[in-house]
């Protein structure tokens, strides 16, 4: 089985509409999106469509991030709007529970206690989806979040490792007049990563399953930036501190990066055993490489393709290594 760790919601107009709507009226008056059965049944069919075209069997579907507006002021949108956004996934994956699986968005609000997001957790549980998309900055590049390694979000951590939920890092959307939201996203990785290893949270949290967007960011590539701060004496370190490439791999990460030559470092940096299949397809790299004559993000034959790459590694990018990260995958069935 393929199965696409991280892809996003294709949803009809209705649910951006419902958006507009509830900005409009301030989230007085929160109702429902306004999505025909048919409607939803169409836009499915399109994604399950693409889905075939390069082999998928299986997509892990998240709400769109940059979308997803944490920072929405009044802070009340944001509920019922993550909300909408949660509904609408799983009333797709009802439509083809053999071919999606559930992740859901939380309503974390900045300079809120986690704690706010925990009835939204337990509701996409009992919807049956099988992880939470994390958004590491909240302000979305207007202020300051606390970073993945802040102790605010011990509340969260504890709460996932309670449900047995892995979380998806994925930056959302950013507001910042310095860098644009594809940008943001290697940005907050990147810290994602670095802030969560200087921190105690794998030590305090052992079984925390955290699985890092875009292959890592900047990490993987900056690699020896950080291997060296790590053993640097005068920044504290010393030649029995542990690797930075070892501390690297209680991350999983997903292939979601458009250069084989990339992709190619981040296997051979991490493991093929802590690298899930991605491709965010379809979305922004749904464009033609004129090298290769398909799009961008059809990376099913770019794995194919390693040779270094043994047929037990495949098996677990492709699909084993996904099962482990979202054990509630056992509860679906995939397709024959």
């Amino acid at each position: 089985m393929i199965i696409d760790a991280h892809a996003h919601l294709v949803a009809p107009d209705g649910l951006y509409a419902y958006r507009a709507a509830l900005i409009a009226d301030g989230g007085y008056h929160a109702s429902q999106p306004k999505i025909p059965d048919d409607v939803l049944a169409q836009t499915a069919a399109g994604n399950v469509a693409v889905m075939d075209s390069v082999g998928t069997d299986l997509q892990l579907l998240s709400p769109r991030p940059f979308h997803l507006g944490s920072s929405m002021q009044p802070d009340r949108l944001v509920d019922p709007w993550v909300r909408a956004n949660n509904d609408t996934i799983a009333r797709t994956v009802a439509l083809y529970p053999d071919r999606f699986a559930g992740v859901g968005a939380l309503p974390l609000i900045p300079d809120r206690s986690v704690d706010v997001a925990f009835a939204e957790l337990d509701r996409v549980v009992d919807l049956g989806f099988v992880g939470v998309l994390i958004n590491p900055d909240l302000h979305e590049g207007r202020g300051t979040t606390p970073t993945l390694g802040d102790r605010y979000w011990y509340g969260l951590y504890e709460k996932l490792v309670e449900r047995d939920l892995p979380m998806h890092i994925h930056s959302a959307g950013c507001y910042s007049e310095r860098e644009t939201y594809s940008e943001h996203f290697v940005t907050e990785e990147s810290i994602a990563i670095l802030s969560m290893l200087r921190s105690s949270v794998f030590a305090d949290f052992p079984s925390l399953r955290v699985m890092i967007s875009h292959g890592g960011g900047s990490v993987p590539y900056q690699i020896g930036r950080w291997q060296a701060e790590v053993l640097h004496p005068a920044l504290g370190g010393s030649p029995e501190s542990e690797r930075f490439e070892t501390s690297l791999r209680r991350f999983w990460f997903d292939s979601v990066l458009h250069h084989p030559p990339s992709l190619e470092l981040l296997l051979r940096t991490v493991g093929a055993d802590r690298v899930l299949f991605g491709t965010e397809k379809p979305g922004s790299g749904s464009a033609p490489n004129p090298d290769t004559g398909r799009d961008f993000d059809d990376i099913k034959p770019v794995i194919e393709g390693f040779g270094f790459l043994s047929d037990t590694d495949r098996s677990a990018i492709f699909e084993g290594n996904a099962r482990l990260v979202f054990p509630a995958l056992k509860n679906v069935a995939g397709r024959p």
